[in-house]
């Protein structure tokens, strides 16, 4: 992301060289009254100001340590550049036309200025929310998804086809129950681990009847997780 973001700052440095050179090479007169007024230097500043914001929050954007988290901090980078182009559009409007009173374009400019700081600020926030949430399932959902691949993994250690199948129905079992978990389940949770340890002990021993007899018990158990994850929900 790092990368990315040197070629981000790369453009945003070109877009603010070409807004300078059009401002300064521009006549410096208009009709007979000197562009470099008091609303003049109120528009160029604001919209400086809207430069620095937005690169700042690019900033913030592209530091995210993954992909998903960039996702949720684009909002970050589209109200800023909305807020810049709005502010590019009233500021170069104030430093067109001099004779407008600057205490004029110091409210408009300001109001902008504080109604996109407003809103990246919320974005700022939705974006954290999501993430405590998203680790949040992460972690919630970690018991299931792991012993779901440690029973498509006893599906390839299984040395007969009889034990295959049987790994198969524990796979499908565990894969495909409700993978959110809850304090309330937390004895019928450790009951299912040791259930499947005891059933992963079979499958390495070889030992067709022990495996079949763990894996029946390990399945209800299962079942019955799901019954009461409908409950809890």
């Amino acid at each position: 992301m790092k990368k990315s973001f040197k070629i981000y700052s790369l453009i945003w440095a070109i877009c603010l060289a070409v807004f300078n050179v059009i401002t300064f090479v521009t006549p410096n007169e208009i009709g007979g009254v000197s562009k470099f007024s008091g609303s003049f230097w109120v528009g160029y500043i604001f919209i400086t100001i809207a430069f620095i914001g937005q690169l700042v929050c690019a900033f913030v954007a592209f530091k995210a340590e993954n992909l998903k988290k960039f996702f949720y901090n684009i909002p970050l980078l589209s109200i800023s550049y909305g807020g810049l182009v709005a502010m590019l559009i009233v500021g170069s409007i104030f430093m067109a036309i001099p004779v407008l009173p600057e205490w004029i374009g110091i409210i408009v400019c300001v109001i902008i200025l504080a109604f996109n700081a407003i809103a990246i600020i919320k974005a700022t926030a939705a974006a954290d929310i999501v993430s405590e949430i998203d680790e949040k399932i992460k972690t919630q959902t970690f018991f299931i998804k792991s012993l779901s691949v440690d029973a498509q993994s006893l599906m390839t250690s299984a040395k007969s086809d009889e034990l295959r199948e049987e790994a198969k129905k524990v796979y499908e079992a565990i894969h495909y129950s409700d993978p959110m978990a809850n304090a309330a389940l937390s004895d019928l949770d450790a009951q299912i681990e040791r259930q499947f340890n005891s059933f992963s002990d079979a499958i390495k021993a070889d030992d067709a009847e022990l495996a079949k007899e763990t894996a029946d018990a390990l399945i209800e158990m299962v079942e019955r997780r799901n019954q009461k994850c409908k409950l809890l929900k």
